[in-house]
């Protein structure tokens, strides 16, 4: 079995990719208004796979930004079940033996 990185690792890890992934939103959406160049729209989701997640769907919502681009919206909706499939399978993980144990025979 893999081991889980420490807890702090992780949690400092999944602060500093949410952070920026928050601010790289930001940037985009500033850039957006000013009629500047753009963050182009892989990074922004590749942020959201690599763990910025949550950043990427609250900056979304509070800056209103990436909602009427349906193929965006719906990738990084994608990106946000695949974490949640992960997290789930890592928390059961432990708990999987016992539970393959209960189910019925041939």
């Amino acid at each position: 079995m893999i081991g889980l990185p420490h807890p702090a690792a992780l949690g400092g890890y999944l602060l500093i990719v949410n952070a920026a992934t928050y601010l790289a939103f930001l940037r985009d959406k500033r850039r957006s208004v000013a009629r500047e160049w753009r963050t182009p729209e892989k990074r922004l989701l590749t942020l959201a796979v690599i763990g910025g997640w949550p950043a990427a769907k609250l900056a979304q919502r509070r800056l209103r930004h990436k909602t009427r681009k349906q193929p965006f919206a719906f990738r990084l909706n994608m990106i946000g079940i695949a974490w949640a499939w992960v997290l789930f399978l890592l928390l059961a993980a432990p708990y999987l033996p016992m539970l393959l144990a209960l189910r019925p025979g041939p």
